[in-house]
């Protein structure tokens, strides 16, 4: 077994201990500096990644092979990628590109299994007469439409 389906490997048993916490990203690179990023339904804590990085380290031995690693959580502006990181985020502004360009910022109001919806408020012309009113916009995407989704963040 080589080492890039070992350090696989090693990592899909330690999720499967740990089932609050998900894989995001795993980059091995031809130096055998392996980065790990971690998601969760909840939050991601420092004690979670220590438990996936004790896992996999322990079952290397640094004698036989020189690696490097580390495990961290997705960051906070860190694009979503999977549709369970969306459930964490309903209420929050979420900024979505779709596939076709279209670019939608919005509370996310639902998740569904193959689906989001957002809303948000616009200013559009009175259908009748001069003026703005402020109107309830709704927009459903299929996760398959959606380019990228970021949380935005309010300071």
């Amino acid at each position: 077994m080589n080492f890039n389906q070992k350090i696989e490997d090693l990592l899909t048993m330690a999720l499967e201990e740990h089932p609050s916490v998900f894989l995001v990203d795993l980059k091995i690179s031809a130096d055998k500096s392996i980065k790990v990023i971690l998601d969760g339904d909840e939050e991601v804590n420092v004690k979670d990644c220590i438990n996936i990085s004790r896992a996999i380290e322990g079952a290397l031995d640094r004698d036989e092979e020189d690696f490097s690693l580390e495990v961290a959580s997705a960051g906070v502006g860190s694009p979503l990628k999977f549709p369970r990181q969306y459930h964490k985020n309903l209420g929050r502004k979420l900024e979505v590109i779709s596939t076709d360009g279209l670019k939608f910022e919005g509370e996310l109001t639902h998740v569904k299994e193959d689906s989001i919806a957002l809303q948000w408020k616009q200013r559009e012309p009175k259908p009748i007469g001069k003026g703005k009113v402020t109107v309830t916009k709704n927009k459903t995407l299929m996760f398959d439409e959606i380019s990228q989704t970021k949380v935005m963040i309010k300071f």
